[in-house]
Order: structure tokens, then C-alpha cells, then sequence
């Protein structure tokens, strides 16, 4: 289940998990481009349910992870990728903003992973791969809000690596750098040629970079790696 996947960075995580053969449900706040991917998916071969979903409400999260459960017969795999902005600087910042932001980015996170740890305790294994950024950890002007949440996500995934390992359950975080999105094309040209020259890669990254990182830690192979927030950055951050 991949939370917030019908665009962006949350779409190509949900068509690399499909491309190695994942069954995946993905959740949406607005339909949008929804149903018209879970057609692509299927005419690819694969098998795909979108389920609306508030993540900063606790009962349509419980409604739709039983949903998927219901569906499916199990979950396997959690990717925590639904998020939003509201940037401001501090002294001019809405408390309205402060609330939005860290209820879906870190309450929804929470939400979900307490809904589908009940059931992946249950069967003993799970794969949960939480989506944070690099401005939790480097900081950024004018996002107090994202930034503390995506730093509350990196405290949370290396809590509950350790809550969850005796259940053979890895969790893990990425951390993504400027990534070609909608929600980072409305920065601006003037904020985008000012962070290009700090990337050693010299280009923005693509939502593919970062699914790939996803999918990777999201393979049943990798029951040796947890706790860890992987940069996918062009060397942004290091």
C-alpha cells in the first residue's frame, strides 16, 4: 500500500512495486489521475486498487486498510509517501499551516503504520518504507512546518525499526532531494537556479530515483537493513 500514489513521486513508486510484480493498492485524497492508473497498471499485466483516503483521519485510514486487507488477504508492504506543504516564514507563519502540514506529513504517517503494523505483526513480516526529505535534516528557509516533520519521520522510522524487528518487520526511510514534481515546480525559477550549482550531479531528480530506492528496501532480500534514512539527493545533502 503506498499512501498519496496517484502522482508524483507516490505514481512511480507504485508502478516500479507493479513492474516487480507487487500487487498494490495506493490511496488518494482527490481522484485526479486515480482510476486512470490503476487502468495502466492493469493493462500491464498487473493488479492494482485505489483507495480514497484522508490520512489525518483515523477512521477512513482504518476503513481503507481494511479495505485493502479485506481485498487482498494481506499486506506486505507500507509505503508512507502522502504529503503537503505550507510554507512561511517563521513570523508570518498560520498555526492553521503548522497544524496541516504535520498532521498529514507526521500524524498520517502514524495513522497508517500503527492501522498495517497490526497486521504485518500478525503474519510476522513487513516491508515499511516511510518517505521523509532532505530539509529534515539540512533545514530549509521558510519550511519550519515540512521540515519538522520530515525530522519527526526520520525519530519515528528508527523508533519503530526497533519496536518492530523482533516481528521481522524492516523500516526504513528515504530521504529525497529536489525532485521534478508538481509540488516543487511551483518554487519558482529564481529558488530552482539557486539550488541546482549545490548538487554535485548537477541535475534535479527524477520520482523514478527515488522509487527505485523504494523498491529496493522494499524487497524481501533486504531483511538485513533497517532504521536507515537513505539520501536520494545528486549529493545535495551529505
Amino acid at each position: 500500500m503506498v499512501t498519496g500514489g496517484a502522482r508524483g513521486i507516490g505514481r512511480a513508486v507504485v508502478e516500479s512495486l507493479a513492474e516487480a510484480g507487487a500487487t498494490v493498492a495506493f490511496t488518494y485524497f482527490t481522484s485526479g489521475d486515480a482510476q486512470a492508473l490503476v487502468s495502466s497498471l492493469e493493462k500491464a499485466g498487473g493488479k492494482a486498487l485505489a483507495v480514497p483516503m484522508d490520512v489525518t483521519d483515523r477512521e477512513t485510514v482504518e476503513a481503507g486498510v481494511k479495505t485493502v486487507l479485506d481485498t487482498f488477504g494481506g499486506l506486505e508492504i507500507l509505503v508512507n509517501n502522502a504529503g503537503i506543504t505550507r510554507d512561511g516564514l517563521l513570523l508570518r507563519m498560520k498555526p492553521a499551516d503548522w497544524d496541516a502540514v504535520l498532521d498529514t506529513n507526521l500524524k498520517g504517517t502514524f495513522y497508517c503504520t500503527q492501522m498495517v503494523a497490526r497486521a504485518m505483526v500478525r503474519q510476522r513480516y513487513g516491508r515499511i518504507v516511510n518517505i521523509t526529505s532532505v530539509v529534515g535534516a539540512a533545514g530549509s528557509p521558510g519550511q519550519g512546518n515540512y521540515a519538522a516533520s520530515k525530522a519527526g519521520l526520520m525519530g519515528f522510522t528508527k523508533s519503530m525499526a526497533r519496536e518492530l524487528a523482533p516481528r521481522g518487520i524492516t523500516v526504513n526511510a528515504v530521504a529525497p532531494g529536489f525532485i521534478e514534481t508538481d509540488m516543487t515546480q511551483a518554487v519558482g525559477e529564481e529558488r530552482r537556479s539557486h539550488l541546482l550549482p549545490q548538487i554535485p550531479l548537477g541535475r534535479f531528480g527524477r520520482p523514478e530515483d527515488v522509487a527505485h530506492c523504494v523498491r529496493f528496501l522494499a524487497d524481501p532480500n533486504m531483511s538485513y537493513i533497517t532504521g536507515q534514512v537513505i539520501h536520494v539527493n545528486g549529493g545535495m545533502y551529505m
